[in-house]
This record gives C-alpha cells, structure tokens and sequence, in this order.
C-alpha cells in the first residue's frame, strides 16, 4: 500500500499571494528562456509589480534587491471605493527587458517586435471554475488589452497570467463579458467597464507552489479577519525535503505588507 503524501497548510494574505506568484512567474522555464534571449514585457498591475521585483533581482544592472515603487505600477485598480484607475501622471513606465537588460523601448515599440518565444505577463482581475481569466476595462478602447492581445495571439508570443484565487468568481467570464459593457452600465460605483476573456498561462497561487517543488496543492478555505480579508488556505503535498523548503520560503514571504497605490481616480 503507498504510503500517504506528507502535507502542509498554509494561509496567505493577497499581498503574500501576489509575491508568492512572482516567485512562480520569474521561475517558469518560458520567462526564464526569454530573459536569456528574447523580450519580456511586464505591463502594470499590482501583481506584476511583484513580478517585476522578483525579475529584477537576477538582472545585474539594477542591482541585488531592487524594489520599485509599487504604488506607481498599476492602472486599473478595486479598492473599497470601487473600480477606480491610477491616473497616468501617477504611474510609472512598464518594464521591458531584452536579453536579460532592462530596455528602453516604449510599450507599444516592444509590442510591435514581439516574436514567438517572447513573454508577454498580463495580471486579470477574475478567474473562473474553467481556468478561464478574465480582465476588466475602462479603456473605451481596451487599453493595454485591446492593443497587445492581437499582436501576442497572432504571434505565438507567451502570454502569462499571474491572478490570485481569491479573484475566482462562481460564474462563466465568457458568458458574463457578453452581458457588460461600459455604455451598458447605467450606474457605477468607481468606472464602468467591459470585461474580456483572456486565455494564456494562468499561474495562481497553486500553479506557483508546483513550479517551486510542491507535488500537488489545492485551496481549502478564503476569507479571514484581523487583517486576513481576501486571505486563502492552501494543502500542499510532497516529499518532507520539498515541504521544508516551501514552508521556509513560505515564511519569508509572511508579513509582505498590504499593496496601496500613490492616488486614485474613482470615477462617479
């Protein structure tokens, strides 16, 4: 009889989330191929902020540690206002890195030169029961989704999605982007947006403690108090040698404090 796989639990607040998935995203062989030889374009979003300091560690030009400001590197955003956008003023430019270097290409440039191989890292605002994300718009014109998606579809590019599960929604996003629509929206607290179904790499919490050693993982609880709102419960299986290691990057990881953004433009 197979003896029984060792397990841990972990809890995560979305902050820890968000750099735990950085951690799986910088070590996916895709990014890591095209961090030797290629382009990786990280767009902002709070989630690739993370990504982008977690990149950057092993770039030798931006020095051993780098931390970016994060309440600069994102656009849309949900706060207890409601869906409410980082102005542009605010915000600083996206990170774009050829060859391993920091580039000084402007978004739309790298877009245009994308080439299979590449990776293209888009954070989403839902995930649903199909693995299916999905990425809210404020944009009349879709913004960095509208513009980039065709371009890294027709190509091939890699598109990766870093999305915490606590954005799983109990609903179809594909059925539920038919139904909205920013001139669809009578009222809203914050913007109202469209919604699009993406379909890519999605690397969630799970996806990430796999790429990292863990033989199996799967939510078994969400939600807290004290601090722990929007916090979820992870089982991970594995070899004692794996889970000792994920506990101890686990627990570095705890007390990543809350992600908060410079300003925000709520629209009403």
């Amino acid at each position: 009889m197979a003896e029984e796989k060792k397990k841990i639990v972990i809890t995560l607040t979305p902050s820890e989330s968000k750099r735990l998935i950085a951690k799986g995203v910088k070590n996916l062989e895709e990014v890591q191929r095209a961090l030797k030889q290629g382009t990786v374009i990280i767009t902002l979003g709070t989630t690739n902020s993370y990504v982008v300091e977690e990149i950057l560690n092993d770039v030798p030009e931006s020095g051993s540690g780098e931390k970016i400001d994060k309440k600069r590197y994102a656009a849309g955003i949900t706060t207890a206002r409601g869906l409410c956008v980082l102005p542009k003023e605010d915000r600083i430019d996206e990170v774009i890195l050829k060859n391993g270097k920091i580039s000084d290409e402007n978004t739309e440039e790298a877009i245009e030169n994308l080439s299979a191989g590449d990776a293209f890292i888009k954070g989403a605002n839902a995930l649903d029961a199909t693995g299916t994300a999905g990425i809210l718009m404020a944009n009349r014109a879709g913004g960095t989704t509208g513009s980039a998606l065709g371009t890294v579809m027709a190509r091939g590019v890699h598109f990766i999605i870093p999305v915490g599960i606590e954005k799983t929604i109990p609903y179809s996003i594909t059925e539920a982007a038919k139904r909205v629509g920013i001139e669809k929206c009578y009222k809203s607290t914050g913007w109202p947006v469209g919604l699009m179904p993406v379909h890519g790499r999605v690397i969630t919490e799970l996806d990430a403690l796999k790429i990292l050693g863990a033989e199996d993982a799967f939510p078994i609880g969400a939600g807290g108090v004290e601090g722990g709102e929007g916090s979820v419960v992870i089982c991970i299986e594995g070899s004692i040698e794996k889970l000792d290691g994920l506990m101890t990057l686990i627990t570095q990881i705890k007390g990543e404090p809350p992600v908060k953004v410079v300003s925000e433009d709520c629209k009403t």
